[in-house]
Formats: C-alpha cells, structure tokens, sequence
C-alpha cells in the first residue's frame, strides 16, 4: 500500500485475537498507534455485539463494528444502527423446510434485534458450549422451529451432531434457492445471512459512510467468511494460520496470530509514511 489506510478492517478470533481469545499487547500498542494516526480501526467479524463486548477494552474498540458476518454495523459505545441486512421469514421457512429434507436431525438458531435477540431451537443447547455464541447454553432456553425463524434473522445458524458444517453448507448450496449466502467462520456451525451479504458487504457500507476508498482499506482475515473482504480491500492480509483459499486471495501473508501478525503489517505500514 502507497498510502496510508483510512480504515484498518479485521477479523478478530484466529486473526487479531491470539490462541487465548485475547489482544497482546504488542497488537494492542499497535491498534492503539493506528488510531493515533487517525485510521479507523473496525472489527469485522460473525460475532455479535455481546462477544464483542468482552474484548472491546481489550482492544480498544470504540466506534463502529460489523457483526454477524456483516449483516449490521453498529457502534460499539452508542448503540447506534448504521444498517442492517435480514433475511425475511418466508426464506427462512423454505431454507429450514429443503434443508430438513435433506439433512434430518439438523437443529438452528437465529440472531435478531440488532445482535440482542437470539432464540434457539429446542436441542440446539445440548450442542453448544459458550465459546460457539459467547451465550451460556443452560441459559439458551429451547424453542420450536416456527418460533426460530419467525424473526427476519441477520444470521440463522445450522449445526448437527454428527455432520460437519462444510457438508451442511455443501446440501445447502446445492438447493438452489434464492434470497441467502451461505458462510463458514471456522465455528462448528453452519452460518446463513441475507441474500449479497458478506464481510465485504458490510465494509463497503460503512467506507462510504465514513467516507473512506475501497483503495485506503486494509483487511485481514484467516477464514472462508474473510475470502470476500480481503479481496474487496486495498489490500488484503492473510495471516500464516489461515486456510489456503484465504492466502491464495490475498496481497500478503503475514504471521500468524500467535505471533501478532496483524500487529506486524501495521507497525511497518506506519513505519513508511512516518519516515
């Protein structure tokens, strides 16, 4: 990059995040010194404002997010909705009834109300474990189907217990219907969002928002729901523990997370346009 980043965008678990969920400090010094340089720094991630709420002053996140794959963008200390992407009942009913079809035994759980509101399937718990939602499972309660995809849903989640997400994801694609995109966060769900909603997406919405080019945007990422940002950004960051079809996108790929990669790229980018 010639220039220096109006916007540093990245994901946050396996990326930004080390091996135990937090900021180092070195990343932290680094995050820090690129605000100071007046870049906006976004966390782009599947999560939702509850689990990002955890690690905002670990990080220093302030201003805006994009949660849940960027379906929304929401600041993090007003509350305030910039936009939100939903998926409509009537497609939830027909993705959940094909599916079904398909895949017995498959049990979903949807995220509404600007990343407040979730409502489980009964049996959904019994799959879970906090990490999966940053949510207690004992705490999820359990709902009928009809009751989970009554809400237009800004991320309808999909798991089963013997299935791997990538084959759910696979039956899914092949259904041939409109009006959703399907992802995978590395999570052990399956992850479903409205219809041309991706990272990328979101990330466009908020730059022309904040009035920031495509081409003044850094991007890192390690998984399949990064794919679409990093190849969106200016210039797009892999970190070296990310999956191969995320490094074969991007411009560069730094260390890994365990090694503040996204701290490395930072620090030499500030470096350039500081001498």
């Amino acid at each position: 990059m010639n220039t220096l980043p109006k916007l540093i965008a990245t994901d946050l678990d396996h990326t930004l995040l080390g091996p135990e969920g937090l900021v180092s400090e070195r990343t932290r010094n680094a995050l820090d010194a690129a605000r100071s340089a007046g870049i906006h720094v976004v966390p782009v991630t599947a999560r939702q404002p509850v689990g990002l709420r955890q690690i905002a002053e670990n990080a220093g996140f302030t201003e805006w997010a994009l949660c849940s794959n960027g379906a929304f963008g929401i600041h993090l200390e007003t509350s305030e909705l910039l936009f939100t992407n939903e998926t409509p009942p009537h497609t939830l009913e027909l993705i959940t009834t094909r599916l079904n079809e398909r895949i017995p035994g498959l049990k979903y759980a949807s995220v509404y109300d600007g990343g407040e509101g979730f409502v489980a399937e009964e049996g959904y718990a019994h799959l879970a474990a906090f990490i999966d939602h940053k949510r207690d499972p004992r705490h999820m309660g359990g709902a009928p189907l009809e009751a989970v995809i009554e809400h237009p849903s800004l991320k309808l989640v999909v798991r089963h217990p013997e299935i791997a997400p990538h084959d759910i994801a696979h039956e899914l694609s092949g259904l041939g219907l409109p009006g959703f995109e399907v992802t995978l966060s590395g999570a052990p769900f399956v992850e479903i969002m409205a219809e041309n909603v991706t990272k990328a997406s979101g990330l466009e919405e908020l730059c022309g928002h904040l009035g920031v080019a495509q081409s003044e945007v850094i991007a890192f990422g390690d998984a399949r729901n990064d794919i679409e940002m990093i190849e969106w950004a200016g210039h797009g960051v892999a970190v070296a523990n990310a999956l191969e079809s995320v490094m074969q996108v991007a411009d560069e790929v730094t260390a890994s997370n365990a090694e503040d990669g996204v701290a490395l790229v930072i620090e030499r980018v500030l470096a350039q346009h500081h001498r």
